[in-house]
Order: C-alpha cells, then sequence, then structure tokens
C-alpha cells in the first residue's frame, strides 16, 4: 500500500556553501498540525554528515524525541537522543545551528540546548539541508 504524501513535506538542498567554527545557521519556520519528523543536515554531502539533527514526533518505541547522529560514507554512527523535545505540531519555531570547534551547539525553543561533538573533523562544511514535515519561513547562514 502506498502511503500519502504529506502536503507539508519540503526540502531545501545546499551544496558547495562553506560553514566553519563561529558561523551558525538559523531556520524559522512552521511545524504543520501533521508533522511527523524533519531534519537538518550539515556535512559535505548527502551521504557524508557531520550533524543530522532529527526531531521526531511519534516514533512506535520512544515517542516524542530529538535524534542526533553523523554518517560516514553511507554508515550512521551512534545515535544521541534526547527525551526533552520541546517542538510542538502547529507551532512557529526558530532552530539555530552554532559550528564551534568541539562541534555544533543546536538551539531550541524554550531556552533548551543540544549539543553533538565532531566526529568527523571537518574543517568546513560545504553541504545544508532541511527535510521534511517543516514549513520554512527564513533561512539564514551567518
Amino acid at each position: 500500500m502506498k502511503l500519502p504524501v504529506s502536503l507539508c513535506d519540503q526540502e531545501l538542498e545546499l551544496r558547495n556553501v562553506t560553514l566553519r567554527a563561529g558561523d551558525k545557521l538559523k531556520v524559522k519556520g512552521k511545524i504543520p498540525e501533521d508533522a511527523e519528523r524533519f531534519q537538518i543536515d550539515l556535512g559535505c554531502d548527502s551521504s557524508d554528515l557531520a550533524l543530522h539533527f532529527n526531531p521526531r514526533f511519534h516514533d512506535e518505541d520512544d515517542g516524542k524525541v530529538i535524534v542526533c547522529n553523523s554518517l560516514c560514507e553511507g554508515c550512521w554512527g551512534y545515535e544521541q537522543r534526547d527525551a526533552y523535545n520541546p517542538f510542538h505540531r502547529g507551532s512557529n519555531v526558530t532552530v539555530t545551528v552554532k559550528v564551534t570547534e568541539e562541534g555544533f551547539e543546536v538551539e531550541l525553543p524554550e531556552g533548551h540546548e543540544i549539543r553533538f561533538p565532531d566526529r568527523r573533523g571537518l574543517e568546513t562544511l560545504t553541504y545544508v539541508r532541511v527535510k521534511g514535515h517543516f514549513k520554512f519561513t527564513s533561512f539564514k547562514i551567518c
């Protein structure tokens, strides 16, 4: 059985960008009422990610969680799961990802922050993707 594709599925993919320690990525948008998940990926390309940031709103095993991971040559690393997920369906949100020497600091709604280490050791990130159940209103690299 083929599942219907939600109208809220969106994808923004940027190649040949330059992100280094000290840079920030700021994404603003709305989480649709029927959202299941969205993701923000930073790395070299879609099969080589230093950060895979993935808020989930319904997962059969875990419920509402945020999963962070890295992807090296198509192989996933160990998942870092945070049970505190301040994202809510139907809400407008801002997510800011700071690139640091040690990794990433992701600023979430309600003042919460997630830190994820740079497992890849990349000095420059050249790939950004925001995908899933998220309606963009603003995207900025600074």
